[in-house]
């Protein structure tokens, strides 16, 4: 009790601190709605108490449980989340919707619940403590520890110990996850898959796929254009009948982009379209320029080269052209999707400047696959022992 009266009072110290900054910020639309209701309660009353409670905190996250959501009655469940765009996917999946307050408004706001179900790194430490107290089971899912942070996580070992002691359950990603989990003082820790899998994507519209392999270039980046368009030419001439797709990350880039497409492609008198102009693949290099399309065209796609990793982006997620029986290359960054390439077998990696040969290389590999079996239910048995 002593370090939770010390932890909030210091939460209140930064709270009262931070009002002339959050104030400020309020005032911005990324954060109009959020701030008022979680540091100020504006229109933001209690969640109804008894009830099952998720907790993730944008919208990936948020739109990540919703298996688990759909597993029980609309009456049943409650969500919060943290970000406005979280907040509008929970709207879609559960009619009790709150923002999470700030830690030390959560002693006064806190209702008795049945369980409290939080996603990932949400590691609150008045959240597990109040809603233990108040009686409600606590699991923690979809548990993760990237590599860039572990060094951070052990330097606060102390302070996630005590995080762990009011957690009942652990789900983690990955068995390196669990370990590294277990150093931090989690106990009773499950290794149950990256729960983000659980709703692979569909296409919304079928395209007709050409003749010969198609090379997508997907949600490419600033630099990274010319070294695909550079190694898919010279590639294709051993593979004369093969197509390139560019799909770029950023709509604000197509006309950029179309340009130095339109122009390469004439240097090398191969034929050159835009999507928005007419649907189809059919001449050698193709721009779509569109937003949706993307898990569309993967759809016909044979091999994905997958952009931001060849510039020092992050990476996007893999696991989106897992349903369509692609091959993969991407670059080396990759900092930001290290757990979804973790949860993936069969991707090819190289620097841009041998993108020629990771062309090679991944048309002859397999297929992109799940590299670790997905399961929600053990933790559906977890929740459902409290209903």
């Amino acid at each position: 009790m002593i370090f939770t009266f010390v932890y909030t009072l210091f939460a209140w110290v930064l709270y009262i601190v931070s009002i002339p900054l959050l104030l400020l910020f309020s005032f911005k639309r990324k954060y109009r709605e959020s701030i008022p209701a979680r540091f100020f309660l504006w229109r933001n009353p209690p969640l109804p108490a008894h009830r099952i409670w998720f907790h993730a905190c944008s919208f990936g996250e948020t739109r990540a449980i919703k298996p688990l959501i759909e597993a029980f009655e609309r009456d049943e469940t409650a969500i919060t989340t943290t970000t406005q765009t979280g907040y509008a996917q929970a709207k879609k999946m559960a009619e009790a919707v709150r923002y999470l307050p700030f830690e030390p408004l959560l002693w006064f706001w806190l209702k008795p619940q049945k369980a409290l179900v939080v996603m990932e790194a949400e590691l609150w430490y008045l959240l597990f403590c109040l809603a233990k107290r108040r009686g409600a089971k606590t699991l923690l899912i979809n548990a993760r520890i990237s590599d860039r942070s572990y060094k951070s996580y052990l330097r606060f070992a102390w302070f996630y110990r005590r995080i762990f002691s009011w957690i009942d359950v652990v789900f983690a990603q990955s068995e390196k996850d669990r370990k590294r989990l277990e150093k931090l003082g989690a106990v009773n820790i499950r290794v149950t898959g990256n729960i983000k899998l659980a709703q692979l994507p569909e296409p919304t519209k079928r395209y007709e796929k050409p003749e010969g392999t198609v090379v997508t270039a997907a949600s490419t980046h600033e630099g990274e254009e010319e070294g695909i368009l550079r190694a898919f030419i010279a590639w294709r001439a051993r593979h004369s009948d093969a197509k390139l797709v560019v799909v770029p990350r950023h709509p604000e880039r197509f006309e950029k982009v179309a340009a130095l497409l339109a122009r390469e492609a004439k240097a090398h008198g191969l034929g050159f379209g835009r999507f928005s102009e007419k649907e189809g693949f059919k001449n050698a290099i193709t721009l779509v320029d569109a937003m949706g399309e993307l898990v569309n065209v993967y759809a016909i796609t044979d091999i994905v080269v997958l952009g931001g990793a060849f510039v020092p982006v992050g990476g996007h997620n893999p696991a989106e052209a897992v349903p369509f029986g692609c091959r993969l290359v991407t670059g080396p960054h990759i900092f930001n999707q290290r757990a979804m390439f973790d949860a993936v077998e069969g991707a090819v990696f190289c620097e841009l400047e041998s993108l020629e040969d990771g062309l090679e290389r991944a048309f002859a590999a397999s297929p992109l696959h799940l590299s670790t079996p997905l399961s929600l239910e053990p933790i559906l048995e977890e929740i459902r022992s409290v209903v």
